[in-house]
Order: structure tokens, then sequence, then C-alpha cells
């Protein structure tokens, strides 16, 4: 498939790895790239050691590098230290990322800006970013509350001619093909990836993502507020729902006030690989994997999928 984004990126396929944190590591960046696309290594909450890691990891391969930008704001070396790297491109979710910019372009990496509204499309438009992804609430991790059918194509009429990739419930070649015809230049995939051997995280999530359902997931701050993580109270993020968010989601006021002890608890669980308790983020499109699969193999089927759908819708 061939978009804009292919030119303006350098990539043989209009898909990109979403940066999620602790999970897009070096290796599962450098397979998507591999295979056409474009990896982007999840910068989490900011470890300078990690990151230095996972670059190494990518090494020999053309990838990109993703920040929480209001994280980001706590430690802005490290953005420096990823620079260093050379990456292809840096992207920027949750905050104001006008402060960073300048370096980037210094670098001569791509910017790409993620939304979940369109007044946050128009302000990356207008503060230069070279692609602005749509990101809608169906996706898992942390987002906003507008859906993607609707976000990416009033996204695309606010900021034309800057790309639009579509992101949120994107995991087969029915996606990225639809996204297209949304106007978008090309997609974001996260959960599909999480269950990809090459990954960060253990089997146990893998094999819950695998065995979840869309019917089965909900936006919620539970994780957020066990993990201590001071996310703004707008932006939840999606789960499948476990035993833990069952117990605690509309009850925050109750974990608060029982915080310490569910915090030990939590970090037992975490350290256990225990999906009952520990998070593990992923969006409604759980329903369209079945499988753990190698990295090359996903973006290959995406990719004739869209290419099939696309070329009967011209018939």
């Amino acid at each position: 498939m061939h978009t804009v984004l292919n030119d303006m990126l350098g990539i043989e396929q209009p898909l990109l790895l979403a940066p999620m944190g602790n999970v897009s590591g070096g290796v599962l960046a450098a397979a998507v790239s591999r295979a056409g696309g474009l990896g982007l290594i999840g910068a989490g909450y900011g470890d300078a050691d990690w990151l230095a890691r996972e670059f190494d990891n990518a090494r020999g391969q053309r990838v990109g590098v993703g920040f929480i930008t209001w994280s980001l704001a706590r430690e802005p070396s490290l953005l420096d230290r990823a620079l260093d790297y050379e990456p292809a491109a840096v992207m920027f979710s949750f905050g104001d990322c006008t402060p960073y910019l300048p370096a980037v372009r210094q670098a001569g990496a791509k910017i790409i800006c993620q939304v979940q509204t369109v007044a946050q499309a128009r302000d990356a438009a207008a503060a230069g970013a070279d692609v602005i992804v749509a990101q809608g609430t169906e996706g898992g991790g942390h987002g906003g509350a507008r859906s993607t059918f609707t976000l990416v194509p009033a996204v695309v009429d606010a900021v034309t001619p800057t790309p639009v990739v579509a992101a949120g419930g994107i995991a087969d070649g029915r996606g990225l093909a639809a996204a297209t015809l949304l106007g978008a230049a090309g997609v974001l995939i996260g959960t599909r990836f999480f269950a990809s051997e090459e990954a960060l995280g253990h089997a146990n999530a893998k094999r819950f993502i695998v065995d979840s359902q869309g019917d089965t997931t909900l936006r919620t701050r539970v994780f957020d507020i066990v993990r201590g993580y001071p996310w703004p109270e707008h932006i939840t993020g999606r789960v499948p729902i476990n035993r833990f968010a069952a117990q605690w989601h509309g009850r925050e006021a109750a974990l608060y006030s029982d915080l310490d002890r569910q915090q030990a608890i939590y970090r037992q669980a975490t350290a256990e690989s225990d999906t009952d308790t520990a998070v593990v983020f992923a969006g409604e499109a759980v329903d369209l994997i079945d499988a753990v699969e190698p990295a090359q193999s996903i973006v290959e089927r995406i990719v004739t999928q869209a290419e099939s759908l696309l070329h009967a819708d011209r018939q």
C-alpha cells in the first residue's frame, strides 16, 4: 500500500507501531520496521537506562520513539538521550509538546502528535506536526472519549493537508482499509502487537489479550491510582476487566482510603504476572486477536487484507 504517509516517513507500508510503554521495546519496533512499517519504542514514564537498552535492541533498523508528554516534562533530558539515537520520528501524546519540537526538528526527525479531539488536532497542526494521530476511545491504554469512526474524518477535515493516522480499535486489514476510506493516510496499532512474539511483557498478559472480549473492556482510573501515576482525571485507560478492575472501578474513593495495602497487593501481583490483579492495557479489538504471532506475520496479513478489500472496492 502507498499513501502520503509512506513518503513522509520513508516507509513501505502505512502502518505504525503504537509506542506502548513497557511493551513496545526495541525488538518489536525493529520487527515492525523490518516488515515495512515504522516501529516506535515506547518511552513510558521515563527510564533512561531502559530507553538506551531498547534503542540498542533495535540497532540496525530505522525506528522512532514515543513519549507521554506530561511525563517527559518531569525529565526532559530523556528527549535528548533519544535524539542521540537518530530516531526516524518522535511521537508525543497527552500534553503540550511545543517546548520539545525545536530539538526534534533540529535533529531531523519527523514530529508525530497524537490527539483525542479536533481542537487538539488543530493545535498540533498549527505547531507544525508532520503527522497527526487521531486516537479513538476504542483503543487500549490511555485515551479520550470520541470514537475512531467519527473522530478520524473530522480531524482529516480540520488539518488537511497534514497527514492523519487513525488509531483505536484497529487490528486487521479491515481496520486499515476503513481508515483510508475515512481519509486517513495510515494506521497506528497497539493491542494487536501486544499479542506478538516480540512484544515485551509476560506470556500471561499476551494470553489474557487473546482470551479477552471487546464487550468486557472498560475505561478506568483504578490502575493509575494503585500504581501512583498522576494522570489527569479525564484521561482514562482501557482494559479488559479483571478481578481488580471489577472490585474497584466506580469505588475510587474507597481505593484511595485503602491505598497502602492495595499497592502492596498490586506490587506482588505484578511480580508474579498475575493478570487477575495486574493491569493489561488492551482495546476493544481483542475480539479480532486469536493468537500470539510474529510481528512480521501480523503486518503482512493486515496489509494484504487491506489491499484486497480496497482493490475489490475499486472493481
